[in-house]
């Protein structure tokens, strides 16, 4: 069996290496899993190329900009059985990797997603909007509109087979793409399961998000897709 991480990186120079070597790939493959890292270069302008290659990732070029065209180019090229998904910047602890294969292969659960909301967000890690007001709106509105559990529907590190990936029609080219993964997930069927993990600090690179854009795009599509 084959384990494929993929993570996009958009100008994430001085972190992206180090994001690659916190993979636990020995001990995975200690537990006879091959392991394949693919790193999806969002058309960065940095370094952010050499330093995956360096690291020892395949980095696949994807030009048109995008969390979701990142992430559909490197499913698209994944070959691995169970494909693990995180960010570039440090923030997800990706050494807790194989609590999330063993979800999938022990419990046989189609798709696991981290919760830093039951796990352990460092202090500075998250801003006070998102962690207290944000991410628990967006959570419940989420929860309540598509009748789905979650406690964190915008935790970034995702476990899935490739069947589940395949079942999953997933088409948002931004940011929504976060979230449409979680309700296709729901919407599909497919068996769930959640992981506490320890959210960190950025260590690096440039960030991504803006708060009040990202916030009320995530509502606009969950409105427009369920209304």
């Amino acid at each position: 069996m084959k384990v494929s991480f993929v993570i996009p990186a958009l100008n994430e120079e001085g972190i992206v290496g180090k994001t690659i070597k916190s993979i636990p790939k020995k001990q995975i493959q200690d537990k006879g899993y091959d392991v394949e890292i693919i790193v999806v270069n969002n058309n960065s302008t940095d370094n952010t190329q050499k330093e995956a290659e360096d690291a020892g990732a395949t980095v696949y070029l994807e030009m048109k900009r995008g969390y979701g065209n990142a992430y559909k180019r490197g499913f698209k090229e994944a070959t691995g059985d169970i494909i693990i998904m995180g960010d570039a910047d440090g923030t997800y602890p990706l050494e807790q990797s194989q609590e999330f294969i063993d979800k999938i292969v022990d419990e046989h659960c189609d798709f696991v997603i981290g919760s830093r909301f039951d796990g352990t967000i460092e202090d500075g890690a998250m801003p006070a909007l998102h962690q207290y007001i944000g991410n628990p709106m967006l959570t419940k509105m989420l929860n309540i509109l598509f009748n789905c559990n979650y406690s964190d529907t915008h935790c970034g590190m995702r476990a899935f087979t490739k069947d589940a990936v395949n079942k999953m029609n997933l088409t948002a080219d931004g940011m929504e793409f976060a979230i449409e993964m979680v309700i296709e997930a729901s919407e599909k069927n497919l068996k769930i399961s959640e992981i506490p993990i320890y959210y960190r600090k950025r260590g690096g690179g440039e960030a991504k998000l803006s708060s009040f854009n990202d916030g009320w795009r995530h509502i606009k599509y969950m409105l427009q897709r369920r209304f």
